[in-house]
């Protein structure tokens, strides 16, 4: 009875902590990121970004659970529709290269997201926070319960 007894306890453990794992499957470490910077009104991704982006994707296949996640962004200059679209094109850029070059599989990628000109690193209109706000963000994201880091 006690042989039983000690697999019917592992039993209830191993069920709690998938359990546990379940619960965080919309929890992530983020394992790396690249920021790609864009002209005013520019979609197409600078050359000299490339290799640092290709980089990433060498590393988030080393990564157990990994998903890549991109954002598009732009600066707060002209309409708010011209700015989500150029945030959006922005990101698919990006995320083409990474698809591309990079050899991500489709079901390793997260929809590419485009933010607009919400979440502005800087407010003040210079010239130089502009560009800093035209910008796509890429992360390697890792699923905490895929990965089974509790």
């Amino acid at each position: 009875m006690t042989e039983q007894q000690k697999r019917i306890e592992a039993n209830k453990a191993a069920i709690a902590a998938n359990t546990g794992r379940f619960g965080q499957l919309d929890d992530y470490y983020i394992w790396d990121e690249v920021t790609v910077l864009f002209g005013n009104g520019k979609v197409k991704v600078d050359p000299h970004y490339v290799p640092q982006l290709t980089a990433l994707a060498e590393k988030a296949k080393t990564v157990n659970g990994y998903v890549i996640q991109v954002k598009g962004y732009a600066s707060a200059s002209g309409s708010s529709a011209l700015n989500q679209k150029l945030s959006e094109d922005r990101a698919i850029s990006v995320t083409s290269i990474l698809l591309q070059q990079g050899h991500i599989p489709l079901t390793n990628m997260l929809a590419p997201g485009a933010m607009g000109e919400t979440r502005q690193i800087e407010k003040d209109k210079t010239a130089d926070n502009e560009a800093a706000n035209r910008r796509v963000v890429v992360r390697v994201l890792q699923n905490k319960g895929i990965a089974g880091i509790m």
